[in-house]
């Protein structure tokens, strides 16, 4: 079975919002667009059972849609910085529905992600970055934020064992609920069916 994750997509918007931040940063390996995701939590390789039981449990999460606005750009790795990315405005919903899929990973014999949650974009992978290049970039992004987009769904994908950055398969979409019983609106999604 291929690496497994969940996650939330990036509509088309805020990928090109994204997207204008690649470049400037010559040890960088800048992701795709259509591969800008935001990682709810990480699966890894599981056997088949295992993968039939965790969506069965996923698709019973009951969690309301909700507004995200991505904003700042900082990186992972303060004295040897291996990647930068773009943050997330602080928000309960999203936070609430990362803790259920962590215990919903958790009762089907997961064992728990010791890393602190830090909701984020990744946009490029550093090899071997200077520090002060690092820091030049971003100062020179801190400013970025995309208009705030509707959540309604998140997405169990699949990753081919790689240096990362997909491409990445979706494998199953669970919906979130409708606010006040409307529905919230769609997005286009940067990753495609």
């Amino acid at each position: 079975m291929p690496r497994l994750f969940t996650a939330l997509e990036i509509p088309r918007d805020a990928a090109l919002s994204l997207s204008f931040l690649a470049g400037g940063l010559p040890s960088a390996r800048w992701i795709d667009p259509e591969n800008y995701h935001l990682t709810l939590r990480f699966i890894g390789d599981v056997d088949s059972r295992t993968a039939d039981e965790l969506v069965a449990v996923l698709d019973r999460i009951r969690q309301p849609a909700f507004q995200l606005e991505l904003r700042g750009v900082d990186a992972f790795g303060s004295k040897k910085p291996h990647s930068v990315y773009a943050g997330v405005n602080a928000n309960g919903a999203l936070d609430m529905l990362q803790a259920d899929i962590d215990k919903a990973c958790r009762r089907v014999g997961l064992p728990p992600d010791t890393r602190r949650f830090t909701p984020h974009v990744t946009l490029a992978r550093l090899r071997h970055a200077k520090g002060e290049e690092v820091a030049r970039y971003l100062s020179a992004s801190g400013g970025f934020r995309t208009a705030p987009f509707a959540v309604t769904r998140f997405v169990l994908f699949s990753a081919k064992d790689s240096v990362g950055g997909g491409p990445y398969v979706r494998e199953e979409v669970f919906p979130l609920q409708p606010v006040s019983g409307r529905e919230v609106e769609t997005q286009d999604f940067a990753i495609s069916f």
